[in-house]
């Protein structure tokens, strides 16, 4: 079955002051991991440190070049990750729009589903 790796992209600097979510939310989030994995579609699933704890390596003409974060000159940053295992595309952009239509909707959260090679 093929491998899809969905990025959680979110705009760091738009977040809401309240990140406090809801209780429901925690509710809902719990309910739809548990389905998922015992689906048996969630093979790994992740949120990111925000950027101003990471490091961006670069290789230009011949020599490595290290940014540390923050980095406000991005718009939109991969906030979490999920790597999921399914039948087909369609298949893994169900889950991806339940995993987003479980956010506040005062949140701007975004999802980049991508097939992994090989997989």
């Amino acid at each position: 079955m093929p491998r899809f790796l969905s990025m959680i992209r979110i705009d760091e600097q738009a977040l809401p002051a309240n990140t406090e979510f809801p209780p429901e939310f925690g509710e809902r989030m719990g309910a739809l991991m548990e389905e998922i994995t015992k689906a048996g579609v969630m093979l790994d699933t992740a949120g990111l440190l925000p950027t101003s704890e990471g490091t961006r390596v670069t290789w230009s003409g011949g020599k490595l070049s290290y940014t540390d974060g923050p980095f406000t000159e991005t718009k939109e940053v991969v906030g979490g990750y999920a790597i999921l295992q399914a039948k087909d595309k369609a298949e893994a952009l169900e889950w991806t729009k339940r995993f987003l239509e479980i956010h506040p909707e005062e949140w701007t959260v975004g999802a980049e589903l991508r097939q992994i090679d090989g997989g």
